[in-house]
């Protein structure tokens, strides 16, 4: 059983409204650095420390394919999550909208 302690660390995540919103857009697909920013119109900067952050946390994976990488969600084993998630409104739409650069 997780700790309170691990429990907080991992919630203290989710409390930043760019955290959140990144982990909307992977609970649809996976997604590069390029796309991320330029959905939430942000500097790339900003984007791959909020990942960093989220894969430190162990929220988030990633997987390089060939000059790209690719960040996913990890929240397997932090099923205490899935209910929020399920909460975040969809970024279906936005991502749709974008054309995307990474591919």
């Amino acid at each position: 059983m997780i700790s309170f302690d691990a429990m907080a660390e991992t919630l203290k995540l989710l409390s930043d409204k760019t955290r959140l919103t990144i982990l909307a857009m992977l609970k649809e697909k996976e997604m590069c650095v390029c796309d991320i920013v330029e959905i939430l119109q942000t500097t790339q900067p900003n984007v791959s420390q909020h990942l960093r952050k989220l894969k430190t946390g162990g929220l988030v994976g990633e997987t390089r394919r060939s000059q790209w990488i690719y960040y996913s969600l990890n929240i397997e084993d932090k099923p205490y999550l899935q209910g929020i998630l399920d909460q975040l409104p969809s970024m279906d739409e936005q991502i749709n909208a974008v054309k995307m650069s990474c591919n």
